[in-house]
């Protein structure tokens, strides 16, 4: 009895050992493909690029790409952008930026004359833009997807990935009254359902080429393709100021009690003000 009761302690321990091997086999293993799922997910959001810094539109590009690259506008929409551009040249410009609202995308990158700073910090970019303060862009780069139910804003919803060296950001949930502008005075809503891709890399160390393209059904007949180059400030040595988007209407003043206010400047019969001199 006792070699018997021996045998089965010697069996169970051996079966013991067994399956604490296949458990230390399996948890190792377990461990490993997460490690290379963290590493492979790392990878993807960690930037291979150093694109942080201040940005300047290549702005005589954008004016060569007003005649050289319309966007593919649809024959009803055609006559409302040729009567913008005839009100530009009699000096009476449509203001796409009016009512402190925020320049929206796709203007926000076509079409904007001023700097933006670029921040990466972990899961998101940011890109600041200066004058005022609506002009802020969020890409998600933590792999969320877009809201099933977003609410709708101008700048949109954006995620990002990496891809080698490029940055490609994805946006949806756009307002349909955000403008596609291919000029500060020339620019039509996009009416709903517009999507936008971009593709942004270095084409030097300094220059940011931004790639995009953009399908909106309600005005454009067929997914418009254009490029808009920025070039990233020496030195690091350049900062963004802060704006107020109204501040142009307005010169320091005094109000009935003395105090130091702002104060408004006349408007042309346009809606736009002259610096008085």
């Amino acid at each position: 009895m006792a070699q018997i009761r021996r045998q089965f302690a010697s069996r169970t321990k051996d079966r013991t050992a067994g399956v604490n091997s296949i458990v230390r086999t399996s948890a190792t293993l377990f461990i490993a493909v997460a490690l290379i799922a963290m590493s492979v997910v790392a990878g993807a959001l960690a930037a291979p690029s150093d694109f942080d810094g201040v940005w300047i539109p290549d702005v005589k590009d954008q004016k060569r790409q007003e005649t050289e690259n319309m966007p593919p506008w649809k024959p009803g929409i055609l006559p409302q952008v040729q009567r913008l551009v005839a009100e530009e040249k009699a000096g009476r410009p449509f203001l796409v930026l009016s009512h402190c609202l925020p320049h929206g995308m796709p203007s926000w990158m076509l079409m904007t004359h001023n700097a933006f700073e670029w921040l990466s910090t972990p899961g998101r970019i940011t890109m600041l833009g200066e004058v005022d303060g609506n002009r802020m862009r969020r890409v998600y780069m933590d792999g969320r997807l877009h809201p099933e139910d977003p609410d709708l804003t101008l700048h949109g919803h954006s995620i990002g990935h990496w891809d080698g060296d490029t940055l490609v950001v994805d946006t949806t949930a756009i307002a349909p009254q955000a403008y596609i502008a291919i000029s500060e005075a020339v620019g039509i809503p996009n009416n709903g359902d517009m999507h936008i891709v971009e593709r942004l890399h270095l084409a030097k160390p300094n220059v940011l080429h931004d790639d995009l393209e953009i399908t909106a059904p309600k005005v454009l007949t067929a997914t418009w393709k254009t490029t808009r180059i920025f070039r990233r400030y020496p030195e690091r040595h350049y900062e963004i100021i802060e704006g107020e988007c109204v501040q142009e209407d307005l010169v320091p003043g005094k109000d009935a009690f003395g105090n130091d206010i702002f104060v408004s400047q006349p408007q042309n019969p346009d809606g736009s003000v002259r610096a008085l001199k």
